[in-house]
């Protein structure tokens, strides 16, 4: 453990104003209701700290005591188990488990997509975001019959979708009236009192620009 992250009594993330990995972690904070320190880095920031402690130099990265966290999901699934209430993984083994499938292939298929619209290839970013578009509107179903992706309990799986969701305008990205059940869900999420926290000033102009 370095001298940096030894020094720090309260639990301290290092976040990016704006992507999506750092957006998650903290919508898993603000749910958790955790008192934490939050320090942002724009892309052209540098901090010696984080160099200290965090051999990529990625974020979000989270110093909780004695202990260094980077990747957002290994950070979200630490939290919830270390701060178990409310839960917001399924207690049941199997349930878990496929909570957990679906977090990855939410990174896997749709944080690609997200990265390459937000990327400088411009043929690359309007292909992304046909194939985002298309991705979105196949799961518009999952959610006619339960109030949470899979689940009529808010877990995980959406802290992890809320993040895309909250940002399609910025990508021009319009979901049509026949995605109205996916449409009533991210209303959902983003009403929660939680989202509106884990917000930063940069996020929030996503959606009402100046």
């Amino acid at each position: 453990m370095s001298a940096v992250a030894s020094k720090r009594s309260v639990m301290t993330l290092y976040t990016s104003p704006s992507e999506i990995e750092s957006h998650r972690s903290r919508i898993v904070l603000a749910e958790k209701g955790i008192q934490v320190d939050v320090i942002e880095l724009g892309k052209d920031d540098h901090s010696e700290d984080l160099s200290v402690i965090n051999p990529y130099h990625s974020l979000p990265t989270l110093v909780d005591r004695n202990i260094v966290l980077y990747h957002s999901n290994i950070i979200m699934e630490y939290l919830d188990e270390r701060f178990p209430h409310p839960p917001l993984l399924p207690v049941y083994p199997v349930a878990r488990a496929q909570s957990r499938l679906m977090m990855y292939r939410i990174e896997r298929d749709w944080y690609s997509l997200v990265r390459a619209i937000e990327g400088d290839d411009a043929a690359l970013a309007k292909k992304a975001k046909d194939e985002l578009f298309e991705s979105l509107m196949s799961v518009v179903p999952v959610f006619q019959n339960t109030a949470y992706f899979l689940s009529d309990e808010y877990s995980l799986v959406d802290c992890a979708f809320a993040p895309i969701l909250w940002r399609l305008p910025a990508y021009e990205i319009e979901l049509p009236a026949r995605a109205k059940a996916l449409l009533a869900y991210a209303k959902r999420l983003f009403d929660r009192e939680t989202f509106q926290q884990s917000l930063t000033d940069t996020e929030k102009e996503l959606r009402n620009p100046l």
